[in-house]
């Protein structure tokens, strides 16, 4: 008698046995939390920068006053959190001086996080080259580890829809702008700065690229000192001869340069 009350004091009840069905979809739905600002690292090479300007400050104001309406979006790592979209809040936070953030907790891997960070980000209505560039580069690349075809630099052999052309399409960007838009990560920072202040069009930018670290640094020398960039077709001639080996320099410095004039790419 004693073993078989011994036995029935070992089993679970009704309650550990069965659950309701509402109890089930709480547990899976996903919870908000307050994570002190602290406890967020950034995503590392976040290609989008965090300006702190006029729109900057009506946002924390606006946290201030309301706090943050949308949360972020956060992942475990390393025993604290890594930032995937959020950045700007984050920072508004900080300047409304709120220690910490309402954010949603997903499990993401380093590709999936990548992916998801780069578009969350490109639905900003200001976005600068170089960011739209990183990003770009970035997102390929994350789709490309996750084994989906795609190249970088030059077109690919394949006839089916190309991972660049997926990117572009969800974008508004062409095949072919994808590739133009990454190629600009291939400046020397003095050049990348320049396109996003529009002292350099987007397209000879794009051929500039081609010329190596040493000769875009010549190259940038000669236009800050005269105060004036290539047209398309000197800076396609440039590449021409650079790729011939024969753009030393002296050639840089002696090639006919084009007051900026700016046109859309």
């Amino acid at each position: 008698m004693a073993k078989d009350n011994a036995i029935k004091l070992n089993l679970p009840s009704a309650d550990d046995l069965f659950s309701t069905q509402e109890s089930r979809d709480d547990a899976q739905r996903e919870k908000v939390m307050d994570i002190p600002l602290t406890e967020i690292e950034d995503f590392p090479n976040h290609p989008f920068k965090v300006r702190m300007d006029e729109a900057m400050l009506e946002t924390a104001e606006s946290v201030k006053k309301y706090g943050v309406l949308v949360p972020a979006i956060v992942r475990p790592k390393d025993g604290r959190y890594q930032m995937i979209a959020g950045h700007r809040r984050k920072a508004a936070s900080e300047l409304a001086e709120i220690g910490t953030i309402p954010c949603i907790v997903r499990n993401y891997t380093d590709d999936e996080a990548t992916i998801i960070m780069v578009d969350s980000n490109l639905q900003r209505e200001t976005i600068l080259p170089s960011e739209k560039a990183f990003a770009y580069k970035m997102k390929l690349d994350a789709m490309n580890r996750q084994g989906q075809r795609t190249d970088l630099t030059s077109t690919p052999l394949v006839s089916k829809l190309r991972t660049n052309e997926q990117v572009g399409l969800q974008n508004g960007d062409s095949r072919e702008q994808v590739r133009r838009y990454i190629r600009l990560t291939d400046l020397i920072p003095g050049i990348l700065q320049m396109v996003d202040d529009k002292k350099i069009a987007f397209r000879p930018a794009v051929e500039i690229s081609f010329l190596s670290q040493e000769q875009q640094q010549s190259l940038f020398d000669t236009m800050e000192c005269e105060d004036c960039t290539p047209s398309l077709a000197q800076a396609i001639k440039m590449k021409q001869f650079s790729q011939d080996g024969r753009l030393g320099a002296l050639l840089l410095t002696s090639l006919p340069i084009s007051q900026p004039k700016q046109k859309k790419s």
